[in-house]
């Protein structure tokens, strides 16, 4: 028995050691769109709640994921698609402008649904959300 794992063991070592050199796998586009997913529902309920910070902070969330996406696809697909529209949120959230914020936001779901179009992935349509999903989270503005 001792030989068969010894055996094992020189086999197999030197592709656990290089696995482990490459260091973690990016995370799966899947997974990153349904964190962006998540991000966009709660930036438009605290946009829509008049919650700025929050909106704020989700917003850069979206960013930063789809930087994320953008390394893995490589070029700009991304930023060509949702570049101007997250710009007019972030201007909307500064002025604290709900008519601004609305109009950006639903551009940048526009914007969303012409990338997934671009990618072949015309049947994921994303649209303003109507219900919230989270049920712990208050959107209201902390005083």
């Amino acid at each position: 028995m001792k030989p068969v794992l010894a055996l094992w063991l020189i086999a197999f070592l030197p592709i656990v050691a290089a696995n482990a050199q490459d260091g973690p796998a990016p995370p799966k586009i899947s997974d990153i769109m349904a964190q962006q997913q998540r991000r966009h529902i709660k930036l438009w309920f605290a946009g829509h709640s008049g919650n700025w910070p929050l909106a704020d902070y989700e917003i850069d969330e979206l960013k930063d994921g789809f930087e994320d996406v953008n390394e893995q696809f490589g070029g700009d697909t991304v930023e060509k698609a949702v570049g101007a529209p997250i710009a007019a949120v972030e201007k909307a959230i500064e002025a604290k402008d709900r008519a601004a914020f609305t109009g950006a936001f639903d551009k940048l779901t526009a914007g969303c649904n012409s990338c997934h179009r671009l990618l072949d992935h015309s049947f994921i349509v994303i649209q303003r959300p109507t219900s919230l999903p989270y049920s712990d989270q208050s959107f209201a503005t902390q005083k």
